[in-house]
């Protein structure tokens, strides 16, 4: 799919989407065939013509302005992460740099501030939700049914996958579809701000083709930055447990994803249980 045909997509989409009540526009009790705005509406809330408008969501434009855009994003309703998403979308492909992506490998301070989080579950992320590494709690809390080492070769285990495919992890999320659009708006997000990543776009692909489920959220065109959120988690060895799942941005490259809970709380008490549950026996030491 083209880039104007993304753009398209993702503007009817969300136009579709917003009632013609969220918006105060008057339909004087009229009966309409599909829901959502009309193109018109839309382009008059956001000051353009209805013909560019129209140009603009069939794919036959190839340029919009940012202020265009952002009377767009301001007329839809989004929120900042998918007006940035917008954006992206629209951006000439001229405008980028053609070349594949370098393989994401984890830095050196990446791996001392894993180190330094060894008593909090963490994980380190790719773009396309590929886990690059994890330190012993964190593997213990999101796939200790995967051996510990299978971050150090191909495949990696991928944590959108573990949400639509893996029996496990679907079973550890106790609200399994709010983690699982958490998992694809972000991979949205991603494909938007990097649409030349063609193993990102497979990734897609076969999830869509595995997963029903994967493909009518991917069809949504939701747009979610994992910033930060609440997880109650069902884990299989120390029980239920309720954590805030926060993304910690490095700046360039993989991002590390912390689980932590309330102090002082039951489920503070059952990561330490989880800790020393799969903490490494001493190995005795040798008198002989």
């Amino acid at each position: 799919m083209s880039e104007t045909a993304r753009l398209g997509a993702f503007l009817k989409t969300r136009r579709s989407q917003l009632r013609p009540e969220d918006v105060d526009v008057a339909t004087y009790g009229e009966r309409r065939r599909v829901p959502g705005l009309r193109r018109e509406e839309l382009a008059r809330l956001a000051g353009v013509s209805s013909s560019y408008y129209t140009r603009l969501e069939q794919g036959h434009s190839e340029s919009a302005s940012p202020e265009v855009l952002d009377a767009l994003a301001t007329a839809l309703r989004l929120d900042e992460a998918e007006r940035q998403h917008l954006h992206a979308l629209a951006r000439p492909a001229k405008a980028r740099r053609a070349r594949r992506p370098a393989p994401e490998r984890v830095s050196e301070a990446t791996g001392q501030l894993l180190d330094a989080l060894a008593g909090v579950p963490a994980i380190v992320l790719g773009r396309r939700s590929d886990v690059l590494a994890w330190n012993r709690l964190g593997h213990a809390l999101f796939a200790g049914h995967l051996n510990f080492d299978a971050v150090r070769s191909a495949p990696r285990p991928n944590m959108a996958r573990l949400v639509f495919l893996d029996a496990h992890t679907r079973e550890l999320y106790a609200d399994w579809p709010s983690k699982a659009k958490a998992v694809v708006g972000n991979l949205r997000l991603m494909a938007g701000q990097h649409p030349d990543d063609t193993a990102l776009h497979e990734l897609v692909g076969q999830l869509s083709a595995k997963s029903p489920e994967f493909a009518t959220m991917w069809a949504d065109h939701r747009v979610r930055a994992c910033a930060t959120a609440v997880y109650e988690m069902r884990h299989p060895l120390v029980g239920p447990l309720v954590v805030t799942q926060q993304t910690l941005n490095t700046g360039q490259g993989p991002n590390i994803v912390v689980a932590t809970a309330a102090p002082d709380s039951p489920s503070h008490t059952t990561l330490a249980l989880l800790d020393q549950a799969t903490a490494t026996p001493p190995v005795p030491a040798d008198i002989s």
